[in-house]
């Protein structure tokens, strides 16, 4: 039976598969769709395999609150096209669910979480793997921050950079709290949080940039901790000047509403991780010689 391109893309809109996997598929089927699915779906379990060797770079971070229950957690894949796609999207959500309702130490304990997603399961854990080959792309949870017990809201920026917020008080203060550090990405709550080795590295800056200056030791030394104060107010969020209204700190924007922040959590997708650069051309040529070969 003759295989058209109107069957290749009905499989591929079926089951995300590969445009090449599907045609194989259809092929070894005799044209039979039912058939050439059972096909893939065996297929698709070792391909999930070799995936689960390649980079996750990219991905989204997602959120879920309920009452005084949240969560926010980072999902990884290794192309942005993927995190557009409707049963990755899906995971990432009812992972984020699982956590503020389950309460998982660990993201391996998470991944034993009962979840069924496109027919994959019973585990989130399965699912992910049962996605893997569906969509031909590797994917992770990296991490994750529950809370419970406080008032919580998040902030979700482009799904690239999520924030959660834990506050007493105006929700709508500390959600404009929440898009001001996705904006100004603070490190920490107040000046006396911010880590010790982030002011060891910015004194030790300040210091070498002083030196070169010449000036006497004492005025060295006041130009130092000026730079280390003025580094401190930046990196604080409650000294920080309020996006939305630079006139006041967050600290003050926050006492006008009656409302106090006592933490946050601020994820940027792939922060941290050695990104895969790709050669292009050379990618499509081993793409084109892959095809020649099959």
């Amino acid at each position: 039976m003759a295989i058209t391109a109107a069957m290749v893309g009905e499989l591929r809109a079926k089951t995300d598969a590969p445009m090449m996997e599907c045609k194989k598929a259809l092929t070894e089927a005799d044209g039979n769709m039912e058939k050439a699915e059972e096909i893939l779906r065996v297929k698709l379990g070792n391909k999930a395999g070799k995936a689960a060797t390649r980079v996750t770079a990219e991905g989204i971070v997602a959120s879920f609150i309920e009452g005084k229950q949240g969560a926010l957690i980072e999902v990884n894949c290794e192309t942005d096209f993927v995190t557009k796609n409707e049963s990755f999207l899906a995971l990432c959500n009812t992972a984020a669910e699982l956590v503020a309702k389950h309460n998982p130490a660990s993201v391996e304990a998470m991944g034993a979480l009962p979840c069924e997603i496109d027919g994959f399961g019973p585990t989130l854990e399965d699912t992910r793997k049962g996605l893997i080959g569906k969509i031909g792309e590797n994917m992770s949870f990296r991490r994750f921050k529950r809370v419970d017990g406080t008032s919580v809201t998040s902030y979700l920026h482009s799904g690239r950079i999520g924030v959660l917020v834990e506050f007493e008080g105006a929700e709508s203060a500390a959600r404009d709290v929440a898009m001001h550090i996705a904006a100004m990405k603070p490190v920490a709550l107040s000046s006396a949080d911010v880590p010790a080795e982030l002011v060891a590295k910015e004194r030790s800056v300040a210091e070498a940039k002083a030196a070169e200056s010449g000036k006497p030791p004492e005025i060295v030394t006041k130009m130092v901790e000026g730079s280390i104060a003025k580094y401190l107010k930046e990196v604080s969020l409650m000294d920080q000047a309020f996006v939305k209204n630079d006139k006041q700190t967050i600290a003050q924007m926050l006492k006008e509403n009656a409302t106090t922040v006592s933490a946050f959590t601020m994820y940027i997708v792939g922060e941290g991780i050695e990104k895969k650069v790709d050669d292009f051309a050379a990618e499509v040529a081993a793409q084109v010689a892959a095809a020649k070969a099959s």
